[in-house]
């Protein structure tokens, strides 16, 4: 199916942003570094060149081929999906589709992707789905109730998830990297964290 492996290319797109790769020493400088991508990004968003066209397309999935290989002369299924996802995008901007791959990055994290392979759930199905369904507290809710289901079979996970999810969002901000995926993840684990209770107890 290759849904799976579309959280992979969520840094194809993230490098087509202005990045800022250099450490930050103090939390207070991430975050003002977190801030002028920010903006730099809407800025960039406001542009039409910033938009999904066939062009780039055809560039993106070159360029995935070149680093991803292909099987013969066809691509990779990460690469087949991956084009499949830009090609559903067609004309949206380019902040519009990382939202979407923000969201098939916690599918996938979440273990979303791989119940809906095991219902056999097609790809285009689940695409047109989450297409049209915003990153929201709904959504999130839906999430934490998963990882709930989760800590009634493993105790602790949550505990573990959450260390693990502070500890990559402290290390994205000190780099100065895009903090919306490891963000969302603590938020999720936070909301079913508190209904099971404190870790750190």
């Amino acid at each position: 199916m290759g849904l799976g492996a579309l959280s992979t290319f969520t840094k194809r797109l993230q490098g087509i942003l202005p990045p800022n790769t250099a450490n930050c020493p103090t939390k207070a400088e991430a975050r003002r570094s977190a801030a002028r991508i920010a903006l730099m990004n809407s800025i960039f968003n406001e542009q039409p060149t910033r938009k999904i066209t066939q062009d780039f397309i055809a560039k993106a999935v070159h360029d995935a081929c070149s680093n991803y290989g292909t099987i013969g002369e066809t691509p990779s299924p990460g690469v087949a999906a991956f084009r499949f996802m830009l090609e559903s995008n067609l004309g949206k901007t380019m902040l519009e589709f990382q939202e979407l791959m923000t969201v098939f990055q916690l599918l996938h994290w979440n273990g979303s992707l791989k119940a809906m392979r095991e219902r056999q759930c097609s790809r285009q199905e689940v695409v047109e789905h989450y297409s049209h369904r915003p990153l929201d507290d709904d959504m999130r809710s839906q999430m934490a109730l998963d990882w709930i289901a989760r800590e009634q079979e493993i105790p602790g996970i949550i505990s573990r998830e959450l260390n693990l999810s502070e500890r990559e969002l402290e290390e994205a901000r000190l780099a100065g990297k895009e903090l919306r995926f490891p963000k969302e993840k603590k938020d999720i684990l936070m909301l079913a964290n508190s209904q099971v209770g404190d870790p750190y107890d």
